[in-house]
């Protein structure tokens, strides 16, 4: 999976074929026509009410195919900058939870060559131990 291009409506299709349900059934969970739901299999980005919808029909979670994203591609705040004090008015998540996914990942492209360790650890800020743990733990 390539999380840096994310194309949502490919990904729906597939996760619809793999699923095995009638289109009929779809338009009238989507409340839309075939054509519409042709036309969203080729939109490489939707609404979030309308991804949110695909995700309850498919019984998957597409937005996390962008947080994995945002894991991986997201610059991280920087200790250097000012914080604002202030109480934030949304809701803050933590942003280091990788899943096994992510994990497989990395990695790949360790064990590809296609990047070094120090190379990973320096693009996608993550700690040298977390990736020293990983390799430990799933290459075994």
């Amino acid at each position: 999976m390539n999380f840096k291009d994310i194309h949502i409506g490919i990904l729906i299709a597939q996760r619809v074929t793999e699923s095995g349900l009638n289109t009929m059934r779809i338009c009238n969970f989507l409340k839309c026509s075939e054509k519409e739901i042709l036309e969203m299999y080729q939109s490489k980005s939707l609404d979030t009410e309308m991804i949110l919808k695909w995700s309850k029909l498919l019984e998957y979670d597409f937005f996390r195919l962008y947080t994995q994203h945002l894991i991986l591609y997201a610059p991280q705040l920087a200790a250097n900058r000012t914080v604002i004090a202030a109480k934030p008015l949304l809701p803050v998540f933590r942003k280091n939870i990788y899943t096994k996914e992510v994990i497989d990942f990395i990695l790949e492209l360790i064990e590809t060559g296609e990047k070094t360790k120090a190379q990973v650890i320096q693009e996608y800020n993550i700690p040298k131990t977390t990736l020293y743990k990983w390799i430990y733990k799933y290459k075994n």
